[in-house]
C-alpha cells in the first residue's frame, strides 16, 4: 500500500512522493534517495522500498524536479538542489509526525543522501548502493555535451528515453561539490553496499567512502548485481541487508530530548 505525497522543492515547484507503508507493525520509516535521472518508480527505488516496507520500514520515495510525476525544470535542478530537497523530504516526514530514521540513497542519490544525512530532521542511520565518493563522478554520463553546455548556456542532452536540458548552472554545481569532508564528519551509523561488478560506478568507490567515514560503518558486497538492481530479487536482496543492519538504529524509541517530531519547517 502506498500514500500520495506532494511537496515544494527548494527552488519552488512541488515534488511528488509515495510512501510505502507496511502491512503489519511499522519498526521505522526512511527516505529513499534515486539516481540521476531515474525517479520514485525505477528498479532500484520502488523494489528497494517496498521490500523495505514488507519488511516494516515505512520507505518515502520521491521525484526530483522535472522528473517522473514532479513539476518544474529538470536542468533547474543541480547537485545542491537534491540535497536541499532531500532534507525538505525529511522536513515534510517530521511535519507529519513520522520523521525518517533512515536514509537510503541509490547511485548519485547515495552521495547526495551523505551529503544531505547530518541536516535531515530525525534521520539515524544512512544506507548507499552504488554510491560515486565524488558527485562528478556523474559527468561522464554527459561528457559529450559538457562542451557545449558551457559555452552557449545549456544544450539538450538525450538520455533514458527522453530529452532533457543541461545547464551550465548544473554542471559548475556538480563540479564545486565536495562530498568527502561530509563523509568524514557524518556522525551517524553507515552502511555500504556496493556490486565488485558495478560497470557505472566503480567499487573503488565503496572502498573511499568506507575509509572516509567514521564507525560505526559497515560494508556489504552485492555480488552479481547490475549497478541498476534491475537483475531479479538484487533490489529485494539489498532492501533485506539494509532492514536487517538498521534493526539496531531505528528500533525503539527516540532518545530523550529529540524533537525531530516538533519541527519548524519552510515547506510553506
Amino acid at each position: 500500500m502506498s500514500e500520495k505525497v506532494r511537496f515544494p522543492s527548494v527552488v519552488g515547484p512541488e515534488l511528488a512522493g509515495a510512501i510505502d507503508l507496511p502491512d503489519g507493525e511499522i519498526r521505522g520509516r526512511g527516505i529513499f534517495v534515486h539516481g540521476f535521472t531515474l525517479g520514485k518508480d525505477s528498479p532500484a527505488a520502488s523494489r528497494v522500498s517496498k521490500q523495505l516496507a514488507r519488511e516494516g520500514i515505512g520507505m518515502l520515495r520521491f521525484d526530483n524536479l522535472g522528473i517522473g510525476d514532479s513539476d518544474g525544470d529538470w536542468g533547474d535542478g543541480s547537485f545542491t538542489v537534491k540535497v536541499q530537497d532531500t532534507i525538505r523530504a525529511a522536513a515534510m516526514m517530521a511535519e507529519r509526525g513520522t520523521p525518517a530514521d533512515l536514509l537510503v540513497g541509490h547511485s548519485w542519490g547515495g552521495a547526495a543522501a551523505l551529503a544531505a544525512a547530518a541536516e535531515a530532521t530525525g534521520v539515524r542511520a544512512v544506507a548507499t548502493i552504488g554510491a560515486p565518493v565524488d558527485p562528478s563522478h556523474v559527468e561522464r554520463q554527459y561528457d559529450a555535451v559538457v562542451d557545449r553546455v558551457l559555452s552557449e548556456g545549456s544544450h539538450e542532452w538525450f538520455v533514458g528515453g527522453r530529452t532533457l536540458v543541461l545547464k551550465r548552472a548544473f554542471v559548475e554545481d556538480v563540479r564545486r561539490a565536495h562530498l568527502r569532508d561530509r563523509i568524514g564528519e557524518l556522525d551517524l551509523p553507515l552502511l555500504v553496499l556496493h556490486s565488485p561488478t558495478d560497470n557505472t560506478v566503480h567499487i573503488d568507490n565503496a572502498g573511499e567512502i568506507f575509509r572516509e567515514a567514521r564507525h560505526p560503518r559497515s560494508f556489504v558486497s552485492l555480488e552479481g548485481a547490475d549497478h541498476l538492481l534491475t537483475a531479479r530479487g538484487q533490489a529485494q536482496r539489498a532492501a533485506r541487508i539494509i532492514s536487517a543492519w538498521a534493526d539496531q538504529y531505528i528500533h525503539g524509541p527516540r532518545p530523550a530530548g529529540d524533537t525531530s517530531q516538533v519541527v519548524k519547517s519552510s515547506l510553506g
